[in-house]
């Protein structure tokens, strides 16, 4: 498991790094979300790594 949080907000962001926060379960800065560590969860982590931090759950 990962525990993903937003350290930087989503205003100037595209639309697919917006939509990839949402799916990740993250509303606004400083949230948090425990996902799976899988494929898929890596490939949406990829996409926003830039405004998230990840840490072994």
């Amino acid at each position: 498991m990962l525990k993903v949080t937003l350290v930087k907000s989503t205003i100037a962001c595209t639309k697919k790094q917006k939509d990839t926060v949402a799916a990740l379960g993250l509303k606004k800065p400083g949230d948090s979300n425990t996902i799976p560590d899988n494929a898929c969860s890596l490939g949406m982590i990829k996409v926003v790594s830039h405004m998230i931090k990840v840490e072994k759950a």
